[in-house]
């Protein structure tokens, strides 16, 4: 009983601290869009929306834009997952004493993913400016543009890719019941595969961006909160048909609008 309970004292603070650790990274973020956007608007002169011609500089900035909104936007959604091995990989070394791993390597492995996905953003919002496709001032896409990004979004929420990925996120335990590699390097694996599933189940979600305005923080705030619905309600996957039936929808009156 002893045993037990000194167990699940640790269980319980190590669970408080990863928690702290995801919520204190998510808050900080979420700090920086908001400090981000209140300079875009004050200084427009300098900020991101004006840049006719983009510099190394420029592309720092705008990666270093995307990455924490990813960060942002995504980590919330993962937490489950992120408790969940915290909790095996204590009860693991606690029962056979295998070797302590830091639960933040899982979380890197997963950042990177997101990370790389914030490369190919920039990539995509720098070739959309050079070929006038991208408002500088809302850093929105011009209506066609727009209605296909929505059309092919709807489309990949009623596939069974998605549905795959979705069902991977959503069940952290048979993730990590199937995927768990030892040690650092077997970690960082892990957070990668799951950085993967969740790059497959919501990479489209995060292209809406670009309808919505790439730094409308109530658009960002509005997919945040449906990737968390989508992920951990337990009808996730009807969240998911719905909105694509909408999204086909909604690309089909931005269609007609832009006529």
């Amino acid at each position: 009983m002893a045993v037990e309970a000194s167990l699940e004292a640790l269980l319980r603070r190590d669970r408080a601290l990863t928690l702290a650790g995801l919520g204190a990274l998510a808050v900080l973020a979420w700090l920086y869009l908001v400090h981000l956007d209140r300079e875009m608007r004050v200084h427009a002169d300098m900020g991101m929306a004006s840049m006719a011609l983009w510099d190394v500089a420029d592309a720092g900035l705008a990666l270093a834009m995307w990455g924490v909104m990813m960060v942002a936007m995504m980590l919330p959604a993962t937490a489950p997952m992120v408790l969940t091995f915290t909790t095996i990989n204590r009860k693991r070394r606690e029962a056979g004493g295998a070797p302590h791993v830091a639960t933040g390597i899982f979380v890197t492995g997963y950042l990177v993913v997101w990370g790389a996905f914030s490369v190919l953003a920039v990539a995509a919002q720098w070739s959309l400016q050079a070929a006038a496709l991208l408002n500088v001032s809302t850093l929105r896409v011009t209506p066609f543009v727009g209605a296909a990004v929505v059309a092919g979004a709807g489309v990949w929420q009623l596939t069974p890719l998605k549905y795959a990925c979705l069902a991977r996120c959503q069940s952290p335990l048979g993730f990590l019941m199937t995927e768990w590699r030892d040690g650092p390097r077997g970690t960082l694996v892990m957070g990668l595969r799951h950085g993967l599933f969740c790059l497959g189940c919501c990479w489209v979600l995060m292209a809406l961006l670009f309808v919505g305005g790439v730094m409308n923080l109530a658009w960002i705030a509005a997919l945040t909160a449906f990737v968390l619905v989508e992920k951990l309600a337990p009808a996730g996957r009807s969240v998911s048909r719905a909105s694509g039936i909408v999204l086909l929808a909604w690309a089909a009156w931005l269609t007609g609008r832009a006529l």
